[in-house]
């Protein structure tokens, strides 16, 4: 019997588009890394941006697999193909179930976080973490990471001040300073991206499980094409 070659040309199509993907979420990801500029205090609330790393590089890794099993017939690199997008497709599913169901834990992981780096006052901490802390202060309008001035003790800086009425403030000492802490908006910016998150997880699983149909049909076809003797 010989293999469908639109099977096997499909298959490397849905190959060559996986590994333009992960090369797309790879250079997004580390664009996204770059721009933290090395903030400490949002690499610790956002350590998302090193998992897409990771994710990008192996989805570029089983583009690549993909495409050498769909051109060389190779049923060893295809049911290896087929094992790891089964595995990924579980752990895919295991995780949008877990944010889409309990997304409150993710909530309290970000200001366990953020609450390790709020032990001391913020004044008491080094020159990096305050330096981070009001960069990330002056760019989302807050101030403080947990309980909003407060954590700044006695010496709250100016990153602090009340520029824009339009945000919650208060009153301290005769000036004016946002009230709202950063680690609320940090978890506002989450929760508002959860949906698109969710959207693009789906999207990935459809890929998968069109990618896991075509591996294992073309590996049943060169299976029946080399005969039940041939491993």
């Amino acid at each position: 019997m010989a293999v469908n070659k639109t099977i096997k040309y499909l298959l490397f199509f849905f190959n060559f588009l996986f590994w333009v993907s992960g090369c797309i979420i790879l250079g997004v990801s580390i664009y996204m890394k770059v721009s933290m500029d090395g903030n400490v205090v949002t690499s610790m609330a956002l350590p998302g941006v090193d998992l897409m790393i990771a994710i990008g590089v192996i989805i570029i890794l089983l583009g690549f697999l993909g495409c050498c099993g769909a051109i060389r017939e190779s049923r060893c690199l295809l049911l290896l193909f087929f094992i790891s997008l089964l595995l990924i497709f579980i752990l895919l599913l295991a995780a949008g179930i877990l944010a889409a169901v309990d997304k409150d834990k993710v909530n309290d992981w970000t200001k366990e976080r953020l609450n390790d780096l709020d032990r001391l006052p913020l004044q008491d901490q080094t020159a990096e973490i305050k330096t981070d802390v009001q960069k990330l202060e002056a760019e989302l309008k807050c101030c403080g990471l947990t309980r909003g001035p407060g954590d700044w003790g006695g010496a709250i800086p100016s990153s602090c001040h009340c520029n824009d009425h339009s945000q919650p403030c208060e009153n301290i000492g005769g000036q004016m300073f946002y009230s709202t802490p950063c680690s609320t908006l940090i978890i506002r910016v989450l929760e508002d991206n959860m949906v698109v998150v969710l959207g693009i997880a789906f999207a990935i699983a459809i890929l998968l499980i069109f990618g896991m149909a075509f591996a294992m049909t073309l590996y049943c076809q060169i299976g029946k094409k080399e005969g039940p003797t041939t491993a």
